[in-house]
């Protein structure tokens, strides 16, 4: 047998292969021990302290530069991408919501996963040497569906949200009891980013009771949360925001020195930091593009900077609202308009990751808070306007029934949250077919209990649309019995405001024809969850676009990518209202009335090859998709 010598010593082929085996393991294990980011307690003393008018860490003077960016709300493949960029604009602190309703989305069932997953994403800012400020809710406003509240709080009719009400109080324990334990070994104390944590958002506004700031934090710090605690509310929500033992915040885009003054009296000789710096603002359908100019936020971001403030800038990347998840702007009760899909919010980085005017201005500004210089820019994505699709096949909402959930019949009508599906947690987004029989024509009046939008047929035939401004609909006369059906959207629930509780959507109560109340419904859900879509795909009803389609309608085809996959931009200009998904991914809704004319499409979401387009589309079509390399949000009107 060959031998050879190792440091003097003759080994056989046989030790040398063993040795060889051993190194290369330790070289593994070295390896994993070194590239994963490290959460260790280091020789931390000390975290984020407000016990003077400055923050200290490590007990050496500390000053907050955030930015907003929401993990929900940005691809995971971009997560480093928007980072590395906010970084490199010269933050030193990123802040996130968590959104209780798509980590929970049924009583008991959590989603931490993938695009959920909180804790890659607390790891990725540890990596990358960025501290964080976490908000973890349970309520987060946000311009999400219900403030990030799950829908399935409302098939409780006696429900108090944002109270101590029990069956409120006894589900926050619950989410909780998951939530928290996930967060608390990524604290500053732990070795971690986490340098302190929102207690609720905005409760100053809301203050339906007194006992719930206080049940919040101590379901916090019962929980393990030993980071400094906050509290964030504008002006007028100071006053009955704050909680004990929680250094209260500010939010506003204007600055006004007697909010500042009105800070300071309420908790005398502690740092003063704005949470939410408003660096854009949201959009509605129907309305106009808002847009906050740079020339008007750099004077104010400065001003703030020279009072040796702290700030977080709201959004510094919006991202987008993908599937159902928009929030709604109460406009009276019940009435509503719902937001836009992007969520780009005019922020310094847009909803794609490009840099703005505001990026570069801002950059230069907050150099001059930094000893070192700021790291080089990172690479913009590439974008691409791929060449149009022509819809291939189309297959009616009719025919589109027997892949959903089997329908339910009750004599009254149901409204969404409380239908029995998903594991009787009720419908949460999207569509709600109604139907019924009726023996004449004459006056549909829906006494204001559609919520929001319904489109209504007989005999499938369309007849008109009603909603909060249309509450009367003449229908066709006619012979025999026939079907009225309302196909009823939830255009997305308010987030803001004192109107929570009265969120439950679809057919909220009765409905009239010719002053005779409506019975007997068959109720089919339609959330086009991904299971659904996937069953539509496979099915082999389609039919060839020869064939005339009817409305509403699904409409599929394929976009072709010959080369690495790049972000773009859809453009429907030739349709009415509906629902894009891209190879099983819901990018949201779109609406020809604007602002919004674009989707965003992010190019990890393609593939090489053939990729499945399937649009939902309530009334016409001219056949084809177009696409754009830059976004279109419509005309713009300044943030007054």
């Amino acid at each position: 047998m060959e031998s050879s010598s190792v440091f003097g010593v003759r080994l056989s082929l046989k030790q040398r292969y063993f040795l060889l085996l051993c190194i290369t393991a330790a070289a593994i294990i070295v390896y994993q021990f070194t590239s994963r980011p490290k959460l260790t307690r280091m020789s931390r003393v000390e975290g984020l302290r407000a016990d003077s008018s400055h923050f200290t860490l490590e007990r050496k003077p500390f000053r907050i530069l955030g930015g907003s960016i929401h993990y929900f709300r940005v691809p995971r493949a971009y997560w480093e991408d928007r980072m590395l960029k906010l970084k490199a604009c010269g933050l030193n602190t990123i802040t996130t919501y968590v959104p209780w309703n798509l980590h929970e989305p049924q009583r008991g069932v959590y989603d931490f996963k993938d695009q959920l997953d909180l804790e890659a994403y607390l790891r990725l800012a540890a990596k990358l040497d960025l501290w964080v400020i976490l908000r973890p809710g349970p309520y987060i406003c946000a311009e999400w569906d219900l403030g990030g509240l799950p829908s399935w709080l409302l098939r409780d009719h006696n429900m108090r949200l944002r109270t101590t009400y029990s069956g409120f109080t006894k589900a926050v324990n619950a989410f909780f009891d998951q939530l928290i334990k996930k967060v608390v070994p990524f604290q500053y104390s732990e070795g971690g980013p986490i340098i302190a944590v929102q207690v609720e958002n905005e409760y100053g506004s809301y203050a339906k009771d007194e006992e719930y700031m206080h049940f919040i934090k101590e379901a916090l710090l019962s929980r393990g949360i030993t980071e400094l605690l906050l509290t964030s509310d504008n002006k007028e929500g100071l006053k009955l925001g704050g909680v004990k033992g929680a250094l209260e915040t500010i939010n506003f885009q204007k600055l006004s020195l007697s909010d500042l003054t009105h800070l300071d009296a309420i908790q005398p000789q502690k740092p003063k930091m704005v949470m939410e710096y408003w660096s854009g603002w949201f959009d509605l359908w129907g309305g106009l593009h808002h847009v906050y100019t740079a020339e008007d936020m750099l004077p104010v971001v400065t001003e703030i900077l020279k009072l040796d403030m702290s700030i977080n800038l709201y959004m510094f990347h919006g991202g987008t609202n993908f599937g159902f998840m928009n929030g709604a702007l109460a406009v009276g009760v019940p009435a509503s308009k719902p937001m836009v899909t992007s969520y780009d919010y005019d922020a310094p980085l847009s909803e794609a990751g490009d840099y703005t005017t505001k990026y570069h201005l801002l950059r230069n500004l907050f150099s001059h808070y930094h000893t070192q210089p700021l790291p080089e820019l990172p690479p913009l994505q590439e974008r691409r306007a791929y060449q149009p699709v022509v819809m291939q096949q189309h297959l009616s909402l009719w025919d589109s029934l027997h892949f959903a959930d089997k329908p339910f019949k009750s004599e009254l009508p149901v409204n969404m949250e409380n239908l029995p599906v998903n594991n009787n947690n009720g419908q949460s987004y999207g569509y709600t077919l109604y139907e019924t029989a009726i023996n004449s024509g004459g006056t549909l009046n829906s006494k204001n209990n559609i919520r929001d939008r319904a489109l209504v047929f007989v005999d499938k035939q369309f007849v008109g649309v009603l909603d909060y401004k249309v509450q009367k609909l003449a229908l066709p006369d006619g012979k025999g019995k026939r079907t009225l059906s309302l196909l009823v959207e939830n255009c997305g629930r308010v987030n803001y405001g004192k109107t929570l509780d009265e969120q439950r959507k679809g057919l909220v109560g009765d409905i009239q024809l010719n002053q005779h109340l409506l019975r007997d419904f068959i109720i089919h859900s339609l959330d086009m969850k991904p299971g659904f879509v996937n069953r539509l795909e496979s099915s082999g009803h389609w039919m060839s676009m020869r064939q005339r389609p009817s409305f509403p309608g699904f409409f599929q085809a394929k976009l072709h990518v010959d080369s690495y996959p790049k972000d773009t931009f859809i453009k429907l200009s030739g349709w009415s209202k509906g629902v894009v998904f891209i190879n099983g991914k819901n990018l949201g809704r779109y609406w020809s009335i604007g602002p919004q004319q674009t989707l965003y499409v992010p190019g990890p979401w393609l593939h090489r090859g053939a990729n499945q387009v399937i649009v939902f589309e309530e009334q016409e079509t001219d056949g084809k998709i177009q696409f754009a390399s830059s976004p279109d949000y419509g005309m713009t009107v300044d943030v007054q």
